[in-house]
Order: structure tokens, then sequence, then C-alpha cells
């Protein structure tokens, strides 16, 4: 056996390890197959990846490949983002809503070289707040883009980046 397989098989032996130390932890919880965890696991399913719209160059383009319409401004959505963020590599952004039927929550930062930064599904039953740290690569509005029932909701906030995160 050569030094890459060796590599391969202890990482195949470590990923078992740490995946039988959660399951472990969950049953111990009393959690084992719990429903959530199915549903946010489906969720994270790679083949719905919305890999159009991340690839668009304007906010217009990313909003229409993502939702197909216009979205209208709504109070019930709190984009918690900083008014300066002294490094653009690491900005915290943070949304939640009030909204019922949340069914996908996605950021766009408009001056990057690719608006959309992060669409989140949101499994039914479960809350509808995420948070991320992104990259801006300037001084920028950041949106934040609730789809509830069958329309789109937005809320803007202005983000200054003193020190840029895209090569900057």
């Amino acid at each position: 056996m050569n030094s890459k397989q060796m590599s391969a098989r202890r990482g195949q032996t470590r990923r078992k390890i740490v995946q039988a130390a959660i399951a472990g932890g969950l049953a111990g919880l009393g959690l084992a197959g719990a429903a959530p965890l199915s549903r946010a696991r489906a969720a994270a399913d790679a083949t719905n990846w919305p890999k159009d719209a991340f690839s668009q160059k304007t906010e217009a383009d990313a909003i229409k490949a993502l939702y197909g319409k216009t979205p209208e401004a709504s109070d019930k959505i709190n984009l918690d983002a900083p008014e300066i963020a002294e490094n653009g590599a690491v900005v915290p952004i943070a949304v939640s809503t009030t909204l019922p039927d949340v069914t996908s929550i996605a950021i766009l930062v408009s001056e990057n070289p690719f608006p959309l930064a992060a669409n989140y599904p949101i499994p039914p039953g479960t809350s509808p707040v995420v948070a991320n740290r992104l990259k801006m690569a300037k001084t920028s509005k950041v949106i934040a883009l609730v789809a509830s029932g069958d329309k789109v909701f937005s809320a803007s906030k202005e983000v200054k980046v003193t020190v840029g995160g895209c090569g900057g």
C-alpha cells in the first residue's frame, strides 16, 4: 500500500470516528434519528444548488435567476450587519424574519463580482434564521431576500468596508 492509499484510509477512519462520536452524542441526548436532522440534511442536498444564480454578475440577474420575481421591501426581515467592516474578508451577517412559511433566505452583496453570496433553503418547521461571515470586495449594499409563500421580500443595509476582502 503506497502513502497516498494509507493517507486516504486514515481519512476514512477519522471520518468514521467523528460520525460515530456525533451519532453517539445524539443518541445520548435522545436525538438519534431526529426529524430536524433529516430535514436539514435534505435541505443541504447539492443537487438543488442554484448554480445559475451564483454565476450572475448583477444583483438583478441573480435575483431573477434565483426567484424569477422582483422582491418587495419588508420590515419583518431583520438584517444584522455592521455599519463599518474593518476587514472585508470576514464580514458577519445574520438574517432572521417573522414572515410565515419561509422556504429560503438569500444574501447578496451588490458590489461583489458575483453578488449572490449565500442561499439557504429553510426546511419546514425550522426557524428562519441564518448567519455567515461574507467576503466583501468594497463598500456595498447587502441585501437579504426571504421567500415566503409565493412572494419574495427584501431588506438591505449599506456596509462600509475599510480593508477589501476580495483581493483588495
